[in-house]
């Protein structure tokens, strides 16, 4: 019998929906289905580097570009609004295009609400069935769960019970369409090394904010006395290395070498994306998380995790070298993950 091939397919919004969609791609081949791989920009980019054997397409670009001054975020984001309709559009377009002409079976999109279709199981990945947005935060909301109902299934990479991590934006007191939750995801696994770098700063996220962080971080930095990887998020043809003094700085890494370097670190710095928490959960990393101005659910993640203990925190342009001795008093971030096969998750494709 041929393999019946699932369109994974992830929002290109910072690197997060990619990398936690690694994990279920080798899922997938494990449960012997036939992955397709569908997105745009970075994150289609990182996914063909990660898997250079598995078909890949791209999808209509997004291309949301944020504000520097947080008092417009969220005005600049609704004047992007009809650009964001159209490519949804696009999306449900060339998806059907898939289906019709790719022998498609399935479909998970990792919050691409154009990428599904009527005639075969669509499954729709999110941490936030609720959205936080501040003073809309029930509009926002309840436009996303309107979109959702329009998926087979909505899969939250989370557990359903306290413990949690996603808190409040991954859990409805009401449902009104089918919600599965599928455990915290990470693609890493956590290894025995020795340390090498007493910090490890994980850049990622979309520009200006990225770069802005990034030239805190150098001037932060730059005299440090203790090795630190420094891993600007930028993805290009080639890895490239930079050395300024104790500093080893790379424009990105990925797979193994990305594995490998935050397992040999002592501390990550990095943002308060929900697949950045899952990571440091999975990695049991002392973390000290710096939220993306404007962006409420970083904001939230990151205070609910800082004020439990688990990590340091500040906003960016708060920061300075002598915030992290707010590490001494946080414990690391702790969760079990799943272990079983996604045997029970995937059975959906399989008409059972």
């Amino acid at each position: 019998m041929p393999k019946k091939r699932i369109l994974v397919a992830p929002l290109n919004w910072g690197l997060g929906h990619a990398t936690r969609c690694i994990p279920i791609i080798h899922a997938l081949i494990l449960e012997n289905f036939e992955p397709v791989i569908a997105s745009d920009g970075d994150a289609l980019n990182l996914l063909r580097k990660e898997f250079p054997s598995l078909e890949a397409h791209e999808l209509p670009e997004y291309n949301i570009s944020y504000s520097k001054k947080v008092a417009f975020f969220k005005l600049k984001l609704l004047l992007q609004a009809p650009k964001i309709i159209r490519v949804i559009k696009e999306e449900k377009e060339r998806t059907r295009g898939f289906v019709e002409t790719q022998n498609i079976s399935g479909i998970i999109s990792d919050n691409r609400w154009g990428v599904r279709h009527q005639n075969i199981p669509s499954i729709f990945i999110t941490h936030q069935l609720n959205v936080l947005s501040g003073s809309s935060t029930l509009f926002s909301s309840k436009i996303q769960q309107k979109l959702i109902a329009k998926f087979t299934e909505c899969w939250v990479p989370d557990f359903e019970d306290l413990p949690n991590l996603s808190g409040k934006m991954g859990h409805l007191e009401k449902k009104s369409f089918p919600v599965k939750y599928i455990g915290p995801i990470s693609r890493f696994t956590k290894m025995q090394l020795p340390i090498k770098y007493r910090y490890a700063i994980l850049l990622s996220g979309p520009e200006p904010q990225r770069g802005i962080l990034e030239k805190i971080l150098l001037e932060e930095f730059k005299n440090s006395t203790f090795p630190v990887i420094f891993i600007r998020g930028v993805l290009e043809n080639k890895s490239k290395k930079e050395i300024i003094g104790k500093l080893s700085i790379y424009n990105f890494l990925h797979g193994k070498d990305l594995e490998e370097a935050l397992n040999s670190s002592e501390t990550i710095i990095c943002r308060s994306g929900y697949t950045s928490v899952m990571d440091l959960a999975k990695l049991e990393k002392k973390a000290f998380l710096i939220p993306t101005p404007g962006q409420a659910e970083q904001e939230y993640l990151a205070e609910k995790l800082y004020k439990k203990g688990f990590v340091g925190s500040c906003a960016q342009n708060k920061f300075t070298f002598k915030k992290l001795d707010d590490l001494k008093n946080t414990t690391c971030l702790r969760f079990n993950f799943l272990t079983s096969s996604f045997s029970l998750v995937f059975s959906l494709f399989q008409g059972k």
